[in-house]
């Protein structure tokens, strides 16, 4: 059944069923918010059922879990920095109080944003801009999925020694 993926994020993504994934990662999933106006707003879902927080994991995969946010931050702020002249910078939050699962949201921030906002977190925008049809995940954001994947991978090869710089 369509849209059933929501009801459990980490599940799907490892049976390759959760369609807002990006790449697997080495701790997680980066995926491709479900909400795009902040566009090029991203999550890393652990990829570990049943952890709720990060102190749920032993340590090396905490280090690999918050090095995979890392990597998805930087993935995020080249993509829309390319893509967008607006775009200022990256936050990077691990919240868990509605979802109770561990993940790493990934919000893009912009100088086109409103400016009574543009310096809170993202959490005080209005409910109508989450809900707004106009900025639900779409095929208008393939490019900007495609170049997410794509500056991930390269990221993957730099650190793993495979691409330049590494």
């Amino acid at each position: 059944m369509p849209g059933t993926w929501r009801t459990d994020r980490i599940a799907t993504a490892l049976s390759g069923e959760n369609p807002t994934v990006l790449r697997r990662l080495t701790a997680g999933f980066a995926v491709i918010g479900d909400t795009q106006f902040l566009p090029g707003y991203s999550v890393l879902l652990t990829d570990t059922p049943g952890v709720e927080r990060l102190t749920d994991l032993p340590r090396p995969r905490r280090l690999a879990f918050l090095d995979d946010m890392e990597r998805l931050g930087e993935a995020v702020e080249r993509v829309c920095g390319r893509l967008d002249p607006g775009f200022r910078r990256v936050n990077l939050e691990i919240l868990g109080n509605k979802d109770p699962f561990l993940h790493a949201h990934v919000w893009p921030r912009y100088d086109w944003e409103p400016p009574e906002l543009a310096v809170k977190p993202v959490w005080l925008y209005p409910p109508d801009r989450w809900a707004d049809p106009r900025h639900v995940l779409g095929p208008e954001h393939t490019l900007l999925r495609a170049e997410l994947g794509r500056e991930l991978d390269l990221l993957g090869a730099v650190r793993d020694g495979r691409g330049p710089g590494g």
